[in-house]
């Protein structure tokens, strides 16, 4: 009778090992049936706008930076739901009452005196259209001195404690944002 050689590839070991790969890594078959942004936008907290201003004027955004993600409401009061960035620690975060007051295409980019004093490297100012700068296509500014709420280039940041302050949108979502906002749309950071 001849030895067997453990090494050998069978039927019956291939079956267990896919057996139990299956078993212990459901998300391996769930990944291919659960569409990955549904599983991302259900994770996003919704409000009431009702329950942060008296009307809906000419629109109005809400910018959770616990949960990522904004609400824009217009004034018809059809809301629509955007994941974003938020500042990377919670002494750059500001949180509270603003409104947008001025809208850029292709905004140039120039870092506020608190980020030249941390990163000296930096250039003082990077042109709107170029890839490098941090405000992507759009962006809404605020009553608040240097804070936006903008596009980004670099998508690994949505999502993600990743801003100097900003509230940062993929650029396809800012561009849409922009086009609907109105300047004087009332802004809530939380």
């Amino acid at each position: 009778m001849q030895a067997r050689n453990r090494s050998s590839f069978t039927r019956r070991g291939f079956a267990r090992a896919i057996g139990a790969t299956i078993l212990f890594s459901p998300s391996l078959v769930s990944s291919q049936t659960v569409d990955p942004v549904r599983r991302n936008v259900s994770s996003f907290q919704t409000h009431n706008w009702q329950d942060h201003f008296d009307t809906l004027g000419v629109g109005l955004i809400i910018s959770d930076t616990g949960s990522k993600a904004l609400q824009h409401w217009t004034a018809d009061g059809e809301m629509r739901l955007y994941p974003t960035s938020v500042p990377l620690s919670e002494d750059l975060t500001r949180l509270g009452y603003t409104e947008v007051v001025e809208k850029r295409e292709n905004p140039s980019w120039a870092p506020t005196p608190s980020m030249r004093e941390r990163n000296p490297e930096w250039p003082a100012v990077i042109p709107g259209g170029d890839p490098a700068n941090p405000l992507g296509t759009r962006a809404l500014y605020l009553s608040w001195q240097y804070y936006r709420i903008h596009g980004t280039q670099d998508t690994r940041k949505i999502g993600r404690r990743s801003s100097n302050g900003c509230i940062g949108l993929y650029n396809e979502h800012i561009e849409e944002v922009f086009e609907r906002v109105p300047v004087g749309t009332k802004v809530r950071l939380i």
